[in-house]
């Protein structure tokens, strides 16, 4: 049964001039440090070894003051239609594009942290009304998580991904979904991990880039490459490179801090990022559009959402049951430079209905803005092999 439609209501954002007037006068007067001592290195890994380099950081502050146009992304999350609702007490901001098929399936799509629903605006149109006649075709979902963006940021302990999972399934009935597709990558993997295994009786099937395998697998059995995978995700993690995460997980008030009152601080934390997960040579800004990152950060920044994103961590560093299964259809793929890359006899451990599992050839953590056109084909065909595997009933 559909839950009332009623308490869906439009939104529309408009940051204030004074606000972005703000912004730029913190930005004029930002104090930056000396540059790094390996400065003048050659391009790649080697120039970004301390950090974010200066002139790069200098040219973007520029850049970012002088030359982004904020208004063209309100502009543009409005003509995909903004929402909000209230779950658990809790405002839940999040885009919603309708197919004009008859035949399109409702899709739930979650980002993850350093994203935001910026990571999807330029495939949901492709995904809802598809160039190809032939193509599935989508009605798209992208909520903002708890605490990022324009969705409220919880004043207790306890919105973890188990919550965030169950208020998906709560805020998609309200739209008349009471069964639908999911996809996420990031922290949105897990949690789309979480409405497959929680929630089969309303989660037709999922797709993800960030398969979530159980812990302690052996790696017997595994090609070079996969437990190469596995050498590279743990080095990830338990090493310096996955430093930013423990911070988050015990200390996001205290990094919180320079996030929300200094720009060029929150710019630099979330640049680093971009620049290390993408596949790239050098500047993550060789496949990811320039004004879609500023546009992702400065949804951080006009929210103050810098401390409440963080949290996530707080709340759900380590989390997942290791004992839960999905038994909806599931469709994994993974990209090269990713973070975190899952074996597929791993992955099927947890997924035991694998429909489709594919290695891409490029792309890194953020494909939708990395390879849009790969992570627009890719998802089509994993949902396709889900509602197939599901009117099959195999």
């Amino acid at each position: 049964m559909s839950r009332p439609a009623g308490e869906v209501r439009a939104f529309h954002a408009r940051a204030t001039d004074d606000d972005l007037d703000d912004l730029r006068a913190r930005l004029a007067a930002a104090r930056l440090p000396e540059p790094e001592t390996v400065r003048g290195a050659p391009p790649g890994a080697g120039r970004w070894a301390q950090g974010v380099p200066l002139d790069d950081l200098v040219d973007l502050v520029k850049y970012w003051r002088t030359g982004y146009d904020w208004r063209s992304f309100e502009a543009r999350l409005d003509e995909i239609g903004q929402f909000r609702t209230t779950v658990e007490g809790l405002g839940i901001h999040f885009l919603h594009r309708r197919s004009p098929r008859a035949d399109a399936t409702p899709l739930v799509l979650t980002h993850g942290w350093p994203g935001s629903v910026a990571e999807f605006v330029d495939v949901v149109d492709e995904l809802a009304e598809p160039g190809d006649p032939d193509a599935p075709a989508f009605h798209v979902v992208v909520p903002s998580l708890p605490g990022f963006g324009h969705s409220d940021k919880p004043a207790t302990t306890g919105w973890g991904i188990e919550r965030v999972a169950d208020a998906w399934v709560e805020l998609m009935g309200r739209l008349g979904y009471d069964e639908f597709l999911a996809h996420g990558g990031d922290w949105g993997g897990p949690i789309t991990t979480i409405l497959g295994g929680r929630h089969p009786e309303h989660v037709l099937g999922i797709h993800t880039t960030t398969a979530q395998a159980p812990p302690g697998l052996p790696t017997d059995g595994l090609t070079a490459t996969e437990r190469a995978w596995v050498a590279e995700t743990r080095d990830f993690w338990d090493g310096p490179r996955g430093a930013f995460s423990k911070q988050q997980a015990t200390r996001p008030q205290t990094v919180g801090y320079f996030l929300v009152d200094s720009p060029v601080g929150l710019l630099a934390w979330i640049l680093d990022k971009f620049a290390e997960w993408t596949d790239t040579r050098d500047s993550p800004f060789e496949t990811v559009s320039r004004d879609r990152f500023l546009d992702n950060v400065t949804l951080y920044w006009l929210t103050r959402s810098g401390a409440s994103s963080a949290r996530i961590y707080a709340e759900s560093h380590l989390s997942l049951d290791p004992e839960l299964r999905v038994d909806v259809p599931s469709a994994v793929v993974v990209y090269p430079h990713d973070i975190e890359k899952c074996p597929r006899p791993w992955a099927q451990v947890r997924y035991r209905r694998l429909v489709r599992w594919r290695a891409a050839e490029t792309g890194g953590h953020f494909p939708s803005l990395e390879v849009p056109d790969d992570f627009v084909e890719d998802l089509r065909s994993g949902l396709a092999a889900v509602l197939d595997a599901r009117d099959r009933g195999s």
